[in-house]
């Protein structure tokens, strides 16, 4: 085998090499498949996802999904507790800038499938105080899937009615 040779099979198999890693930089940085939140259970979501990731694919400006929303905020019954336009009821309102846990997307979705209590046992506390009558109830296996909770969040983000700066939660380094 010539040095030559010998010197072109090395260069090469750097090359690849080199090639590999940029390809596998590009696969990485790549952007994840899109999740279809209609084939995963609100349970199945929380169980896997890790705690703080959760946020919702949907936008309060999307006028159809807020519509969407609002439909299923009466068709899972959450208007019995939060008022038929999420303003409370004998539960707090959905609508105003007091968070009871938070309001980020992802404390609110635990929060709905886990139910109160559960919640705190994982290790979320009250940040917020409003006029609460009993514990919000786990509603993690009645929803027939995640995209359709995400939707109601969209409808009661679209109701807020408080300080813009607390819609998603109180800001960071308050």
């Amino acid at each position: 085998m010539s040095r030559g040779f010998l010197v072109a099979g090395i260069v090469a198999v750097f090359a690849g090499a080199a090639a590999l890693c940029t390809l596998e930089a590009v696969w990485a940085d790549a952007p994840a498949a899109a999740v279809d939140y209609t084939k995963i259970l609100p349970m199945d979501l929380v169980n896997k996802a890790p705690k703080g990731s959760l946020v919702n694919p949907y936008k309060d400006t999307q006028v159809d999904i807020v519509a969407e929303g609002g439909k299923l905020l009466l068709q899972y019954s959450c208007s019995g507790c939060h008022g038929g336009g999420a303003g409370g009821g004998i539960c707090p309102p959905l609508t105003n800038d007091i968070w009871v846990y938070g309001g980020d997307d992802d404390t609110l979705f635990r929060l709905v499938t886990l139910g109160s209590d559960e919640l705190q046992k994982q290790g979320y506390s009250r940040k917020g105080r409003e006029n609460v009558v009993g514990p919000m109830p786990p509603f993690g296996q009645i929803f027939k899937n995640s995209d359709d909770l995400w939707k109601i969040f969209a409808f009661v983000r679209s109701k807020y009615s408080g300080d813009p700066a607390y819609k998603f939660g109180t800001p960071a380094g308050q």
